[in-house]
């Protein structure tokens, strides 16, 4: 049960100023004393970042497309345990999610599946009376979703404000707040859109701030505040990392390749698929294996992160670290070793392609890297872990994990997968199924190995990614917190390769 006030972040359309007013609602609140948890809809990584500059807690997805809309309310109220106020940003217009899915993975579904009221933001610069039009299209056109009130953005003078007020009347939707175009609380973009916190913390803290003061002198707090508490009490338990594990039933026996050509023969002998370790000798109890699991020494599973590798997701850590791992961050810029110990490693998605200089003139951690992954050690890189695994990136000397290269593109790759393993690895067995995205402007050339990791049927029928000894990489993004057997599979090989 969660009666935690929260409120939703909404917009027309992405440009709006959802980031602005979200992070700024986080620090405005946060600045008063609040313990204020993060959240944001879809897969995006980089926004959570400023979130949690904003709150000081972890900023957390809620996505309904990667996790089922089942999973959105347990992942909130594990997100939003004990705190005063939960603020959801929402994700491009209020009603576009994945596309040809109706409504499922939009701003609105999750706003109806947390039973939140929405705070709309509406950029007003080139409007006036018919603002009041768009508000009252927005707010009856699903009537499950409960639009509270309307936060105008980029408002050029008093007179625009006091005409844009008098539309709104009749539209029966409260103004909660009104912002004037305020340059310092821009931030950079660049190709996959902005810039992570981890590579201008000093400019994002400032930013964040200046977030903070604006919405502190446009926005009625006090209104917003009492609008998240008229917020309907959700009955669903918080997810926990230990009890998913525990639940997650066994991963589906080894299947064909379900009518995908796995590119340049078959998969790679990596002998019988690590055992379950949710059944310990002659099948025993996934609680009794969860016993014998913790009496182990802890596997150490190296997480790559710094500026180049900023894509991740709080739950796979939690999901490890119950699974019997102990987590240790490392940064591929600085570091020239893995941590001692590490018997796994994790390589996320970021933005090697901007340090590709740097990656490849740090030679001994690449050498490392190499040697782990020759040695059979489990190794997972996803999106940038992929590329930092390649031959060459851009021409440039990467581990040579894979026989492959990677270089910048023109053309972006957006969207959600549904996938299937094609290959037994130390992430799933073939036949799994998940669901994943993909968010990136290089290319790998050739795309899959003799093993691919995934097929999928959209856009196009396609075998993508390498599976290989203990390798599993891989262009998708997944989100383990669907199917939380990977986290433990991923262990169990730490602890036998």
């Amino acid at each position: 049960m969660s009666s935690v006030p929260r409120l939703v972040i909404a917009a027309p359309s992405s440009g709006s100023g959802k980031t602005t007013v979200a992070t700024g609602l986080m620090a405005a609140f946060a600045a008063r004393g609040l313990a204020v948890s993060p959240h944001k809809v879809g897969p995006d990584y980089i926004d959570p970042g400023y979130h949690a500059l904003a709150t000081g807690r972890v900023g957390r997805n809620l996505d309904a497309y990667l996790c089922g809309p089942e999973l959105v309310g347990p992942l909130f109220a594990h997100g939003s345990r004990g705190c005063d106020l939960a603020v959801v940003e929402g994700v491009m217009g209020m009603f576009d999610g994945a596309a040809g899915e109706g409504e499922l993975a939009s701003t609105a579904q999750v706003a109806k599946l947390l039973r939140a009221p929405v705070v709309l933001v509406v950029d007003a610069s080139s409007q006036s009376r018919s603002v009041a039009a768009l508000v009252h299209g927005f707010a009856s056109w699903d009537p499950e979703v409960r639009v509270g009130g309307v936060i105008l953005n980029k408002v050029a003078s008093d007179r625009h404000e006091a005409l844009l007020r008098e539309a709104l009347d009749s539209a029966g939707v409260p103004v909660l707040g009104v912002l004037r175009r305020a340059p310092q609380v821009d931030t950079p973009s660049r190709h996959l859109g902005l810039v992570p916190v981890a590579e201008r913390r000093a400019a994002a803290v400032d930013a964040v701030a200046a977030m903070g003061a604006q919405v502190s002198a446009g926005c009625d707090l006090e209104g917003l505040m009492a609008l998240a508490r008229s917020a309907g009490a959700l009955s669903c338990a918080a997810w926990a990392a230990a009890e998913a594990l525990a639940s997650s039933p066994p991963p589906p026996l080894p299947s064909p390749t379900l009518g995908f050509v796995r590119a340049g023969g078959p998969p790679s002998s990596l002998g019988a698929a690590p055992p379950d370790s949710r059944f310990g000798p002659e099948g025993a109890s996934s609680s009794n294996a969860g016993r014998a699991e913790h009496a182990q020494p802890r596997s150490r599973v190296a997480v790559a992160g710094g500026p180049a590798f900023t894509f991740s997701y709080a739950e796979h850590t939690e999901l490890l670290t119950a699974a019997g791992a102990e987590v240790v961050v490392f940064d591929p810029l600085r570091d020239e070793q893995l941590p001692d110990g590490t018997s796994g490693l994790v390589v996320g998605g970021g933005f090697p392609e901007v340090y590709a200089a740097e990656l490849s003139a740090n030679e001994p951690l690449r050498n490392a890297v190499s040697a782990l992954a020759e040695s059979g050690a489990p190794v997972a890189a996803e999106c940038a872990g992929l590329l930092y695994l390649c031959r060459e990136l851009d021409g440039r000397p990467m581990c040579g994990v894979l026989d492959a290269t990677a270089r910048m593109s023109e053309r972006l790759t957006l969207g959600y997968r549904d996938a299937v393993a094609l290959s037994d690895s130390v992430l799933a067995v073939a036949g799994t199924r998940m669901r994943g995205h993909e968010f990136h402007r290089t290319v790998v050339e050739p795309g899959s190995g003799a093993a691919p990791a995934w097929g999928m049927h959209a856009p196009e029928r396609r075998v993508e990614g390498f599976v290989q000894q203990g390798v599993h990489a891989s262009y998708l993004h997944t989100h383990w917190a669907a199917e939380p057997g990977v986290a433990r599979r991923f262990v169990e090989r730490c602890r036998t390769s």
